[in-house]
């Protein structure tokens, strides 16, 4: 397995009919595509977890990316509704923010820069989110079509202002929610 199965996993192979557009997967729960993503990335997943891949970074924003992707989506797929599910969240971020403080994220197409622009956006940190939609505004403002991105870079941090962490996490981690987070969770949309 190396950076690049996962990244024409995720996009799709160069020159593929769905290479650079957006996949209905990436936003969509479904039972079989989170199997698929633990069937065949669950060693890497652990891997990546424990440290690895970190020579995937040496290939570039390319292979940073695919370590992101790995630590930050892979691991909300392969263990939805599991507190391993948020377990690469600070590799994923650490990656991600040492790629955009260099400008590398430049070198990436839209859809691959706003998959390094989301473990700021899943960051339970208020300056994480504040940096988020900083970053989804410029994508936004680079490219036609990512409004919808920056909506949910806007509505990520809204949480985060209000609450100080995501509770509709609370109850896959264990934490209790406050009467207040419990009414939040009971309105439409207040999942993501």
């Amino acid at each position: 397995m190396n950076a690049q199965d996962v990244l024409d996993f995720w996009f799709g192979a160069p020159g593929s009919a769905t290479y650079g557009q957006p996949r209905r997967e990436w936003f969509v729960k479904k039972d079989a595509f989170d199997a698929t993503v633990r069937e065949r990335f669950g060693a890497v997943i652990d891997e990546a977890l424990a440290g690895g891949l970190r020579a995937w970074d040496e290939q570039g924003p390319q292979g940073v990316l695919a370590r992101i992707l790995v630590l930050d989506q892979f691991t909300r797929n392969a263990w939805r509704n599991t507190p391993r599910a948020f377990a690469g969240d600070a590799l994923a971020l650490a990656a991600a923010q040492q790629l955009v403080d260099a400008g590398r994220d430049k070198a990436l197409g839209p859809w691959q820069r706003s998959f390094v622009y989301m473990p700021f956006e899943h960051a339970e940190d208020p300056y994480m989110q504040e940096r988020a939609v900083e970053l989804f505004s410029v994508l936004a403002a680079e490219h036609p079509g990512f409004d919808e991105t920056l909506d949910y870079a806007h509505r990520h941090r809204g949480v985060i202002a209000r609450f100080g962490r995501f509770p509709h996490r609370n109850a896959i981690l264990g934490r209790p929610s406050t009467p207040e987070e419990e009414a939040f969770l009971r309105q439409p949309g207040s999942r993501f």
